[in-house]
């Protein structure tokens, strides 16, 4: 393993630089940007925060700037995606496109390497360029040699799959293994090649070329937007000495045994014919352990130790490592300087090279980051607490804790000294008080979660001390965020479902402890609570003229569906026939009908109670949507499917299948034309509901979309996830206009109020929060 340690702090020596460089130019290239007009998007975005008209225009600058920082780095970003777009167009259409194929490296075409689908992320694509090593050379036993090739490319895929999975929604790589033709291409020529035609796509090449008895490691590495390309070699590593330090080890390992076995008196002729090449071995090294304490420089000796196949699966374990930690190192840095995605590496370190780890060394890899994230400082000087509280965070897994705590303690001092602190304090956490805004909460909360990961008791406490201020001026100044948001009811278990009436003036809960609360949205006040044979609620559902209030419940065996009239708490229907949980219920848009999902779908008489006719699933459904003309129902399955269905006589219509997890949420536009669907594949998708054609796919969750929510004039929605976070996207352009994080837990349920200014959201953190909506958001 130390042989990957030190090939990890020559990468980082070399390569930290490079990366810097790069982050300079971006920014020298962001100042420019900012001397010109923005686009009309970035425009109407930083206009957001005027509305808040805080009497502090201190304040209101130091949002603006730090606004316009997050949104320049968007913008940039966006921009680098559509030139590389461009580009590709014209790529394979280039005269000289034949003369660069005859250096071509790789056994796939251009064409089907270059991405042509738009995500959130561009993954990183990482190609291996393997050694081949002449086993010939080693005095060995022909015992089954190790493919390294292979070896390397499975180890590598393991490793890449487990912690940088191309479907990793926030750390993505895709690993083309066998695609470098390794037996014709190495050095400068190939590169240049590749570049010439995949410079639009992020790329990281593993280069091992065998040179005598070492293997000279070579990266090369694009990201995006980059004018040229980095190859260099980064390390000579002896394969050589590798395979005969582990043929030395085994015979130490060897000796340990034999010496047991005489002590117990066996044959010494009957140990050493079991001890095969360990035999020579040992032999050889006690001869060299003489010589070297006479004064002979045993290094001047040609000895040969005898090898087998354990030593050279060790020399794969070490090149393997070696892959691992440079893969590691360059993807986390390509996601942190274009995604703002914390390294996973240091967390990974103690596991990978387990007791090989040194202060000297951990301090050279940390340096490293530094630098990175000093460049991205100097970028966004208004976001140094959150980068520099990021990095702690990533540090915070390293045996040695100082390193987190400096980057925690940079953190907070920055913190203070943007908001011009008066006076310094002893106490940095106590210090924050007089300055706290709500703005902060969601920096407060990642203090406490450092804090939580290290047990620094006593800062947590203070870190809650300073999110209990923050709920306070909240409850005094509920409007007054740029997304802005107050804590209307707080429960004693995880809430499951909320609803809004259609005058917005009445908000529905339901939550796993049985219990439905009926508010005043306006004032706050609890108008009714309904406890009458409730069983777990999973749903609940308000009528369009307001009548009607519609429960389900999934707790067996009191799996029904209840309807209450809203405004007297009359208790009207209860719908039997559910054998499984109620897990949705829906009224339809006309408020006639009203359907509830379990492992079948029941449609019931709204007004009369009585059951219409029953549409068969085969698993268990989550999520149902009515089209406005009442003509079409979607219902999204655990089986991945979304089906379609004549709620009026039951007919099936068709199947959807596109998802790669459970459907669920589901909504359709007002105009009837389109319907989402929110998975737990993290994604979103936008299907033509006429066609059944997939129009577009949402990513940017890091965990399964629970709820979906749409304004009335279809141009916004929102949606709820277990990533604890609330994201609003522009429909018409699938843009993501803003991410809210003021949940703790898994957000079950939305709700957007009628005339669209406000929305509700009930979480597994048992409360629910209401929002307002930004009018420059909703244009």
């Amino acid at each position: 393993m130390e042989q990957g340690l030190k090939l990890l702090i020559q990468l980082v020596l070399e390569f930290a630089p490079v990366i810097v460089n790069l982050i300079q130019k971006r920014t020298e290239e962001t100042l420019a940007i900012t001397n010109c007009q923005l686009p009309k998007t970035t425009q109407e975005f930083l206009e957001l925060v005027n509305i808040s008209n805080q009497p502090n225009s201190s304040v209101a600058r130091f949002e603006q700037q730090k606004l316009l920082q997050q949104q320049l780095a968007i913008y940039q970003r966006e921009t680098q995606i559509q030139i590389a777009e461009q580009e590709k167009d014209t790529t394979l259409k280039l005269p000289e496109v034949n003369k660069i194929l005859d250096s071509w490296p790789l056994r796939l075409y251009p064409s089907q390497i270059l991405d042509h689908t738009i995500n959130e992320r561009k993954p990183l694509k990482i190609f291996l360029a393997p050694p081949q090593v002449k086993f010939d050379q080693f005095d060995h036993r022909n015992d089954g040699i190790p493919e390294i090739e292979l070896m390397l490319a499975e180890g590598l895929r393991k490793f890449i799959n487990k912690h940088y999975s191309l479907h990793s929604p926030i750390r993505p790589t895709e690993f083309l293994a066998g695609a470098w033709d390794s037996k014709r291409f190495h050095s400068e020529s190939s590169i240049k090649a590749l570049f010439g035609i995949l410079k639009t796509e992020p790329i990281l090449i593993l280069e091992s070329e065998n040179d005598g008895d070492y293997l000279n490691f070579r990266i090369a590495y694009w990201g995006l937007g980059q004018e040229n390309y980095y190859y260099k070699t980064i390390a000579r590593l002896s394969h050589r000495e590798i395979v005969q330090e582990s043929a030395k080890n085994r015979a130490l390992e060897w000796k340990k045994i034999r010496d047991e076995l005489l002590a117990q008196g066996a044959n010494l002729e009957e140990i050493n014919q079991l001890g095969r090449d360990n035999v020579f071995n040992l032999a050889l090294l006690e001869k060299a352990e003489k010589w070297k304490a006479q004064g002979i420089d045993i290094s001047k000796l040609s000895l040969q130790y005898q090898v087998n196949h354990q030593d050279f699966e060790k020399l794969c374990d070490v090149l393997t490592t070696c892959h691992f930690l440079v893969t590691a190192w360059v993807a986390d840095v390509y996601h942190l300087v274009h995604y703002d995605i914390p390294p996973l590496l240091p967390e990974l370190l103690p596991s990978l090279l387990q007791d090989a780890l040194d202060l000297q060394s951990v301090q050279a890899i940390i340096i490293g980051y530094k630098q990175v994230y000093q460049a991205l400082e100097k970028e966004r000087r208004y976001w140094v607490p959150e980068l520099a509280l990021q990095l702690a965070q990533s540090l915070s897994h390293l045996p040695d804790r100082s390193w987190a705590q400096e980057q925690v303690d940079y953190s907070i001092s920055t913190w203070l000294e943007l908001r011009q602190s008066p006076q310094e304090f002893s106490n940095l956490l106590e210090a924050m008080h007089s300055l706290i805004r709500i703005e902060d909460e969601e920096y407060v909360q990642k203090l406490r979660e450092y804090f939580m990961t290290v047990g620094d008791r006593q800062s947590i406490l203070d870190a809650e001390k300073l999110l209990d201020a923050i709920a306070n001026l909240k409850h005094k100044h509920p409007l007054e965020s740029t997304d802005p948001s107050y804590t209307l009811i707080k429960y004693s278990s995880k809430v499951t479902s909320v609803a809004i009436s259609p005058d917005g003036e009445i908000l529905v809960s339901g939550c796993v402890d049985k219990i439905i609360n009926v508010c005043n949205l306006k004032t706050g006040k609890l108008l009714r609570t309904i406890t009458e044979n409730l069983g777990e609620v999973s749903s609940v559902a308000i009528s369009p003229d307001g009548n009607f209030l519609a429960v389900g419940s999934c707790e067996h065996p009191k799996s029904n569906v209840k309807v209450w009239h809203l405004k007297t708490g009359k208790l009207l229907h209860t719908l039997l026939g559910h054998q499984k949980p109620v897990n949705i219920v829906i009224i339809s848009p006309d408020g006639q009908i009203l359907a509830s999902g379990s492992n079948k779908i029941k449609i019931w008489n709204l007004h009369k109670g009585d059951r219409i006719c029953t549409l068969w699933h085969s698993s268990a459904v989550h999520a149902i949507a009515i089209s406005p003309d009442g003509t079409i129902l979607a219902s999204g399955s655990s089986d991945n499917k979304i089906r379609l269905w004549n709620p009026r006589t039951g007919d099936p219509l068709c199947t959807l299948n596109s998802h790669d997890g459970e459907v669920k949420s589901l909504v359709i536009s007002p105009d009837g034309q389109l319907l989402l669907s929110g998975s737990t594949d993290k994604t979103i998708k936008i299907w033509h509901l006429i066609t059944g054609k997939v129009l577009h796919t949402l990513t940017g969750h890091s965990d399964e979309v629970k709820s979906l929510a749409m304004s009335s004039d279809g141009q916004i929605l929102l949606s709820g996830s277990a990533d604890k976070t609330i994201k609003i996207w522009r429909l018409s352009t699938g843009e993501l206009l803003q991410t809210l994080t003021g949940h703790s837990g898994t957000v079950n349920s939305v709700a957007l109020s009628p005339n669209g200014k406000f929305f509700a959201s009930g979480s597994a953190d048992k409360t629910i929060k209401i929002w307002q909506i930004v009018p420059r958001l909703a244009l």
